[in-house]
């Protein structure tokens, strides 16, 4: 994550470099691009959320959190820093969770189409002792002993090895269970490797999104542990 803050980012139409950040239209603070969320004006006028970073045209970048998207919808923050009309759909806030969830459990099914996952409690604590594991999951609605019980082993493997032991509770048994293809997924772990990386960095926007504005800000490390315009 480090490397990635030092990157410097372009303008979409003419590739004038803008320096290391972006404007939050609400919070008026310069921000990384991966603490923000990209929005863009379709041809037909609507305002489109772009994930990707990719759209054509003039955007503008909000902070990655839901109380300030509903923030900048109320305030009409859109309208004034698009210098045009905008009328947001209601449920903009509501959608967009649903496409942040989605990209996460697209990762997540992704990786386990890969073969690098592991799902139950057994399973996983055999693949902790292994110390293949990147990434530990527990369902939402998971009961807190199972879950206790495998965050001590695995953040005592990871404390040993230097590394960061991240776990993610972000999504419910069902949508993990949906997500692997899998009766009652309580407890999963994924391998080492890119695809870990992906679900991690899709599940930190989640997390960040769902969480109150005071925080959403901070990057993804582990869960449950302890604007300007561009032409």
């Amino acid at each position: 994550m480090a490397a990635n803050r030092q990157k410097r980012f372009r303008d979409s139409d003419e590739g004038a470099e803008l320096g290391p950040g972006r404007q939050c239209i609400v919070a008026r603070e310069v921000r990384d691009p991966d603490d923000l969320i990209r929005f863009a004006l379709a041809p037909d006028g609507a305002l489109v959320a772009d994930l990707e970073r990719r759209l054509p045209g003039r955007g503008v970048w909000v902070g990655c959190c839901r109380e300030t998207l509903e923030k900048a919808i109320k305030t009409k923050a859109f309208s004034k820093s698009l210098k045009t009309a905008v009328s947001p759909d209601l449920d903009l806030a509501q959608r967009l969770d649903n496409m942040l969830l989605r990209r996460v459990t697209d990762a997540l099914a992704l990786a386990n189409k890969a073969g690098r996952t592991v799902a139950g409690f057994q399973q996983v604590e055999s693949t902790l002792e292994k110390g293949k594991v990147r990434v530990l999951l527990h369902g939402q609605d998971a009961a807190p002993d199972g879950c206790l019980k495998l965050d001590r082993k695995f953040k005592a493997i990871q404390r040993d090895c230097g590394e960061e032991a991240p776990i993610v509770t972000i999504l419910t048994i069902a949508e993990m269970s949906l997500a692997m293809g899998r009766p009652n997924v309580v407890h999963a772990a994924l391998i080492s490797g890119g695809l870990s990386e992906r679900f991690l960095r899709e599940a930190g926007r989640l997390e960040r999104y769902r969480a109150p504005a005071a925080v959403s800000g901070h990057v993804f490390s582990e869960v449950n542990s302890e604007g300007s315009t561009d032409a």
